[in-house]
């Protein structure tokens, strides 16, 4: 408290006989508290979205209820707040966006989750819960928090630095060039500034407005067509400069346009702890400042996202070119980046990015889809490449208020457990399941390794010459069987053999006995996931609708076996794609499931693969639950994946890890 250094600097008799004395003393931090609030809200009258009396009232009555926490807040956030006033002032601005937490007794991101029309209505958890949603009897939690990051020391004292600093912003709503320029305001120190706009008119507000700013010493503008979303523009037009300094902020202005409502969560909360929020940003400057090997900072994956937000998905295909070049092996599915393309960096660590000349052409033209392109592939690969240079990643955990260069918040939503898991399935009236990794595990993991048990066979008969070679042609049949049929429907384990007797001269029969023996080999390497077996029984006994859905080349026929050697025999519904003609991966399936589905009825699916389990399903509007794969929760446990590039069918290798990562992976989430 400023009043009360001052006096113990400047009358210290004074400070002891008060301090002494326990009323006098407790009475007079009240009277500096007064003074403390007096003065933040004099200083602050005109950085409100609320009123000073809106915000007093919801003060009183958060507190009253027992749900702002001064002195557990400012914990939280690791950070000293002048008063009580500027605390709660900063919940109240943040909690809109962010997942921070007022006390104890409230957590903001379940408020949310347990109460999505609220989130999407842009309204405050808090606010909303004290006007409307504790009468309504909405669900509300004690805060809680599933990820703990390592954290590092950090500080927000100090000057500025001397880092020479550019500004990059990609714009496209004129309304954002407000939003840079008044966070630029209260910036620690100068910048540069690069920006490239949609038109001439724009053009001309960021010219005057950012050569208004204080803070900005050169300003930079150009128009560019709509191609190549942010990236473009910033390689095309600035690539070149931004190589010269220090450190650089790269910034767009973004929107997600659904639900009626322009929804600005995400863009807030990005700009909040990239550009505006000036206790982390300093901490950030600092950092990078006293550390040279810190690469690339950018806040944790956003809150609201769905849990496999850090996952490739569609993109790991489109990235194949640009991994090549870079000398970069893309092994696990899970990464840590900065979703939503905004981020500091240094020039160096993202040096083969920055040091080559670009034209627009270089970029996948308009519409693009939501997902599966260049563009999101680059997105994804830029933390890669800081650490293939060399470099570390900073992140930002807002709900600790801590800096840290632990990536494990990547996986930090698949924390769960069986009684949960029970709680959350038992709420839908129709569960639907995948089949491979999901109730059923392979005991060596590797799914082709039936076909490699199968070369070897056909080895020692002298049917083939060599048993990897077989798994090739046997894989490549499939793909030109499917080839055949335009990609169109799907085909099964016997369609494909005959194809390859048609190629090596076997017999009909050769090619069933075959395609049986194949199916064999991995019927016999298949193990339950034994919590999901019996969650899966538990709530056909409750008398559920219960589907189970896979995408096989297996016949249906084949699948029932593979579920009745786990327990899974009676009470649901079996679709499987070689049978259907439809397929989870590329949405057929799932407008069927849609069209079948009674009204009001309501649904999630159950799966591991984060493209056909969770995001396709999504865009049909279907609720679903994706779980950690046995791989995926090996590379979350710490360990390296045994299985890459030519190991990926190496006996030895399979047989050794295998059976580790098949029984690790048995429960299909982390912290059990």
């Amino acid at each position: 408290m400023i009043n009360k250094q001052l006096i113990k600097k400047t009358m210290p008799g004074v400070f002891n006989f008060v301090k002494n004395q326990p009323q006098l003393f407790k009475l007079a931090k009240r009277v500096d508290e007064r003074i403390q609030t007096r003065e933040y809200a004099k200083l602050n009258a005109n950085d409100k979205g609320y009123t000073a009396k809106d915000i007093s009232y919801l003060l009183s009555r958060a507190k009253q209820a027992g749900l702002f926490d001064y002195a557990w807040y400012s914990a939280q956030q690791c950070r000293t707040f002048s008063c009580e006033l500027e605390a709660f002032e900063d919940y109240l601005h943040k909690g809109k966006f962010s997942c921070v937490n007022p006390s104890p007794n409230f957590d903001t991101e379940l408020y949310y989750k347990c109460n999505t029309d609220i989130y999407l209505q842009g309204e405050h958890a808090l606010v909303h819960y004290l006007n409307h949603g504790q009468q309504e009897g909405r669900t509300s939690l004690p805060a809680t928090q599933k990820w703990h990051p390592k954290a590092i020391q950090s500080t927000a004292d100090g000057e500025a630095t001397s880092l020479k600093i550019a500004m990059c912003f990609h714009v496209f709503y004129g309304e954002f060039i407000d939003y840079y320029c008044d966070a630029l305001a209260k910036f620690p120190q100068s910048v540069d500034v690069f920006v490239s706009v949609a038109s001439d008119e724009l053009a001309k507000k960021a010219t005057n407005d950012f050569e208004a700013c204080a803070k900005v010493n050169n300003v930079t503008v150009k128009v560019v067509p709509n191609h190549g979303r942010n990236f473009g523009p910033m390689l095309v037009e600035f690539a070149s400069e931004l190589q010269s300094y220090d450190l650089f902020c790269h910034m767009h202005s973004k929107k997600s346009l659904y639900s009626g409502r322009a929804q600005t969560q995400w863009a807030d909360y990005l700009g909040e702890y990239l550009l505006k929020d000036q206790h982390v940003i300093k901490q950030v400057l600092n950092h990078f400042n006293d550390n040279p090997k810190s690469g690339m900072y950018y806040p944790t994956s956003f809150w609201m996202m769905p849990d496999w937000v850090n996952h490739w998905l569609k993109n790991k295909p489109h990235a194949q070119k640009i991994a090549k070049e870079w000398g970069i092996e893309l092994s696990d599915d899970f990464l840590s980046y900065p979703a939503g393309g905004m981020f500091w960096a240094r020039p160096d660590a993202l040096k083969q990015l920055l040091d080559k000349s670009y034209k627009y052409d270089d970029f996948p033209a308009e519409p693009l889809s939501n997902d599966g392109s260049e563009l999101h592939a680059l997105e994804r690969m830029l933390g890669l490449l800081v650490e293939k240079n060399g470099f570390k990643q900073l992140y930002y955990y807002p709900k600790s208020g801590q800096l840290t260069f632990d990536n494990s918040f990547i996986l930090a939503q698949y924390v769960n457990t069986q009684e949960n898991l029970r709680h959350q399935l038992g709420a839908f009236d129709h569960i639907s399941f995948d089949v491979f990794d999901t109730l059923v595990r392979r005991k060596y993991h590797a799914p082709d390794y039936a076909k490699l048990l199968l070369g070897k066979s056909l080895v020692k008969s002298k049917t083939v010459s060599d048993a990897h070679s077989f798994v090739k042609a046997r894989n490549n049949a499939e793909f030109e069987v499917r080839k055949e049929k335009n990609f169109i429907g799907d085909v099964d384990i016997f369609e494909t053999y005959q194809y390859l007797a048609n190629q090596l001269g076997w017999t009909k029969e050769q090619a069933v006995q075959y395609a049986e023996q194949e199916f064999a080999y991995d019927l016999d390497m298949i193990v339950p996931k034994d919590e999901m077996v019996d969650l899966f029984n538990e709530l056909i006994i409750g008398g559920k609708h219960v589907t189970v859905a896979s995408d096989t080349y297996y016949t249906q026929d084949q699948v029932s076996l593979m579920l009745a050697k786990v327990g899974v025999s009676v009470g649901f519904e079996l679709l499987v794609s070689s049978n259907l003609g439809k397929r989870k991966d590329n949405g057929t399936l799932w407008q069927h499931i849609k069209e079948s589905l009674p009204a009001k009825q309501s649904f999630i699916h159950v799966g591991d693969n984060a493209v056909a389990d969770a995001q396709i399903p999504g865009d049909f509007g279907l609720q679903n639950l994706h779980i950690l794969n046995p791989l995926d929760k090996w590379h979350a446990g710490g360990f390296k994946n045994p299985f890459v590039g030519d190991s990926s069918l190496d006996e030895a290798q399979i047989l050794k890890w295998g059976p580790l990562v098949s029984d690790f992976g048995r429960f299909p989430f982390l912290g059990e």
